[in-house]
């Protein structure tokens, strides 16, 4: 398996939670929150129905399943052995069909080139050393005219504030030091990525959460978390 575009040390610590993912109150509580916003996004953008959909970095499969309610063929892959075990477990709970594998991104692209009509990578970038490559095998792995979702974190001093600041240390949405800084993405980095790529922006959203009335939503703020659509070129 390859193994040039992970951190071991983030694979080591989502092994780790595995056991957690399915839990709402656990530290994957906001992913639990926001999973709702993200599938309507992507449903509401898409065909789901009978559409071959592969999902990057899946964990323990809450988006997996969320678009594989609304009737695509999922694949599911991540590098955490733990979640994948979490997430094929959970299939017998929720009755639908995914296809959960242990593999990289890039070791599936040798074997399924240009498989796929939509691949969606969600809060996965900042997670790898080297992004840019990421969005490149995903470009790789959807077929032309396909569409790649993508979201993560913007980066500047709001997100700094909100997501760590707020986030980690004072709202306590989420454990502290999940998120590094320095690994946040600008929007515009993230699109000349994914220019390089083939890929051309189609849409930007951003995922905001207001304290007082304890929700998430999603609007233009794409100052702290936000969602990329990309479609592949012809």
């Amino acid at each position: 398996m390859s193994v040039a575009n992970q951190d071991q040390a983030e694979v080591n610590k989502f092994n780790e939670l595995a056991s957690r993912w399915w839990d709402p109150d656990s530290e994957f509580k906001p992913l639990h929150r926001i999973n709702p916003l993200r599938v309507d996004y992507i449903a509401g953008r898409l065909p789901l129905s009978d559409c071959q959909l592969l999902d990057v970095g899946c964990g323990g499969g809450l988006l997996a399943e969320g678009l594989a309610a609304h009737g695509a063929a999922v694949t599911g892959i991540d590098l955490a052995p733990a979640s994948i075990e979490v997430a094929k477990l959970h299939l017998l709970e929720s009755g639908l069909k995914i296809d959960y594998r242990v593999t990289s991104a890039d070791d599936l692209l040798q074997d399924m080139p240009e498989a796929f009509d939509t691949v969606t990578c969600l809060e996965v970038l900042e997670h790898v050393p080297d992004p840019a490559q990421l969005v490149a095998t995903l470009a790789g792995l959807v077929k032309p005219g396909g569409d790649v979702i993508l979201s993560t974190l913007n980066r500047n001093t709001k997100s700094f504030l909100g997501a760590i600041v707020g986030a980690e240390y004072l709202l306590g949405l989420v454990p502290k030091g999940t998120h590094e800084y320095e690994r946040f993405i600008k929007p515009s980095e993230l699109n000349r990525w994914a220019r390089a790529a083939g890929l051309e922006l189609v849409d930007l959203a951003g995922i905001s959460y207001d304290p007082l009335g304890d929700k998430f939503s999603l609007g233009d703020d794409v100052d702290i978390n936000y969602l990329a659509h990309f479609r592949r070129s012809q």
